[in-house]
């Protein structure tokens, strides 16, 4: 038989420990199954749709992609399962305490940074919340990017760090990140005590998806499916994986988190409805 071909982006080292810890316990419970790995998520929504992977563990930008890739031909793609944190999160846009913005609109004529282009919970999504408040360049918002690792679609939190590094450094009136990493900042040392405070924050969206291309069968999803959801966090095999990749367990996946996403991809033109890539500047 031949494996199941699962595609993930190697963004961080670890990848290969947690797919490589993933692929002994499929195999050991009789699911024949493999992984590439990618070097950013573009290649790996093309690959899902055009058969040459079954499965992608995809970014939120990326599930965006496929949706329309596989719309434009002709075939069926769909979610499997995400990972509990997955759900509900919340990016917020962060100033210093010291700071005279009391209210989104005091950022008109400022400077505010983000982490990378295609970062969906550091870029795409909190500047279109704040282009809903009326907040853009049309009202004299000036966008500090942080590109680090492009192409990982904000998998990389270096972004996000150099973010909040020029916040406290004075060069930028605000910054964006997610909600997480304002509180892992605070823990880390990154932001003093005190230091910032959250001056307005997105509505509550979803993050990455197992996503099925058209190769993967109807049985092998389902069993994958059932695996997944049965690894258990007490489970000492498979514990220190689940925490290399940020869950406790899977669920089922849903499609209703990614409004916000889809919506500033529309705004800024970043796919087209073809899923073609049509960012000024964006090079994977």
């Amino acid at each position: 038989m031949n494996p199941l071909v699962f595609g993930a982006v190697a963004y961080d080292p670890k990848v290969v420990t947690i797919w490589s810890g993933f692929r002994s316990w499929l195999r050991a419970r009789q699911l024949a199954f493999d992984f590439v790995l990618y070097a950013h998520y573009e290649r790996q929504a093309e690959d899902l749709v055009g058969g040459r992977i079954d499965v992608a563990w995809h970014s939120p930008l990326a599930w965006v992609r496929t949706r329309r890739l596989a719309r434009a031909a002709g075939v069926d793609v769909r979610p499997l399962v995400m990972r509990d944190t997955d759900q509900d999160l919340t990016s917020v846009i962060v100033v210093r305490a010291d700071s005279s913005a009391a209210v989104v609109g005091d950022l008109k004529d400022k400077t505010v940074a983000v982490g990378a282009i295609d970062s969906p919970q550091a870029t795409l999504i909190p500047l279109h919340h704040l282009r809903e408040l009326g907040v853009d360049a049309d009202a004299g918002l000036r966008v500090v990017r942080h590109d680090t690792g492009v192409g990982m679609h904000g998998d990389h939190i270096g972004g996000e760090r150099e973010g909040a590094r020029a916040l406290l450094a004075g060069r930028v009136e605000a910054t964006c990140m997610t909600d997480t990493n304002h509180l892992a900042f605070a823990q880390d040392g990154t932001f003093p005590p005190g230091s910032t405070r959250v001056l307005t924050r997105t509505a509550p969206y979803d993050h990455c998806v197992l996503a099925a291309g058209p190769t993967l069968t109807a049985g092998a999803g389902q069993q994958l499916t059932a695996l997944l959801l049965s690894m258990s966090y007490a489970d000492p095999e498979l514990r220190h994986l689940l925490d290399l990749e940020g869950l406790t367990r899977w669920v089922p996946a849903r499609e209703t988190g990614f409004a916000q996403l889809t919506d500033a991809v529309d705004a800024t033109g970043f796919y087209d409805p073809d899923g073609r890539v049509t960012a000024v500047g964006y090079r994977p």
